[in-house]
């Protein structure tokens, strides 16, 4: 939408909401002079939308009175996708999403047809949709349109960043797509200074300077993808190999997508993966319902071992502790008259 277009939107929705406003109050309101805002109300006519003014000096405007927007034609299923994607966005990193997703409610609900509308208040009064976990809001949605602009019309930007340490960079940047993952937003694309492909956190940006140099963007370019391959591979302290003897759907299926990267081999898919913990790996092996056999490294075959062990330490000792309150064995006697009992299996301590 044109930003010509979406002033006259603004003057309608100024209009609907207080009724009557002057000339100037909408000039300031919509960042215009008063010439242009007459052109906006000119725009609104010709659309068949009627504007009355009163003469004065500072010449108010109204819309006729009595005069609605017809309601808007949603069938059953877009205003339930329109309700939950609304609801949605309320746990994707947003800055001041609520804010955001209940005026945009509001304003549905209010051109909407009264069934319609009950339908929408319903899903927003009893629906929930809880994030994977929580998100990292930057202070502002400025870079994310900036950038998402950006990357529409092929345009460089200057990108002022703050890394993990604090300090600050720039360097020119082409941006190739946005992605939201794990909680947090991130912009992919090709970095100048880096010279390669780069990822970066939405909330670590703090300034988006447009170029004049354009660039053009890789056809089909997946940033969710990328993004997903490259927070995968960041070296940690051990590279793990495990051929999953399954296919590639089940295996996306029963593993969070940040573990690793999953490639058919022909024989199963290979899982790749960089974990600072064989014994956090070797429990989220453990939960798979197919087999599968290490490559490497071979400390995470002991790793694994550990935690067969454990759970056959935890099995046992549960049937021992019922067959030890069914018989009540009698406690013996020590020589020094400490009490002594059958050996009981515990599990170690974490």
């Amino acid at each position: 939408m044109s930003r010509p277009t979406a002033r006259v939107l603004a003057t309608l929705e100024l209009l609907q909401t207080h009724g009557r406003m002057s000339g100037a109050e909408l000039a300031r309101r919509l960042s215009v002079d008063r010439r242009t805002v007459r052109r906006y109300l000119v725009t609104l006519e010709e659309l068949g939308i009627p504007v009355t003014a009163e003469r004065g000096r500072d010449g108010h405007y109204m819309l006729v009175s009595g005069f609605k927007l017809p309601p808007m034609m949603f069938t059953d299923d877009e205003a339930l996708a329109v309700s939950v994607g609304l609801q949605a966005a309320r746990d994707v990193g947003l800055a001041g999403a609520h804010a955001a997703v209940a005026g945009a409610l509001a304003k549905l609900e209010r051109v909407m047809p009264a069934t319609l509308r009950r339908r929408v208040r319903a899903v927003g009064d009893t629906v929930a949709i809880g994030p994977a976990r929580s998100p990292v809001a930057p202070a502002d949605n400025l870079a994310l349109a900036a950038l998402a602009e950006a990357a529409e019309t092929e345009s460089r930007v200057r990108l002022g960043y703050r890394g993990r340490s604090g300090e600050e960079t720039a360097r020119d940047f082409d941006a190739y797509g946005l992605a939201f993952r794990a909680g947090r937003w991130y912009v992919v694309g090709w970095c100048h200074l880096r010279r390669g492909l780069r990822s970066f956190r939405l909330d670590r940006v703090v300034a988006v300077r447009p170029l004049a140099a354009r660039f053009t963007r890789p056809a089909g370019f997946d940033a969710l993808g990328h993004l997903a391959r490259s927070l995968a591979t960041i070296p940690r302290a051990f590279a793990v190999e495990v051929l999953l003897k399954t296919d590639l759907q089940t295996a996306r299926r029963e593993l969070f997508p940040a573990v690793g990267l999953l490639e058919w081999t022909g024989g199963g898919v290979l899982l790749r993966a960089q974990v600072d913990s064989l014994r956090w790996f070797a429990q989220e092996l453990a939960r798979l319902p197919f087999a599968f056999e290490i490559w490497k490294p071979a400390a995470l075959r002991r790793a694994l071992a550990a935690v067969a062990r454990r759970l056959q330490i935890l099995a046992v000792g549960k049937r021992s502790r019922r067959r030890g309150r069914a018989h009540h064995p009698v406690p013996r006697v020590g020589k020094r008259g400490s009490e002594t009992g059958p050996a009981r299996l515990q599990a170690p301590s974490r």
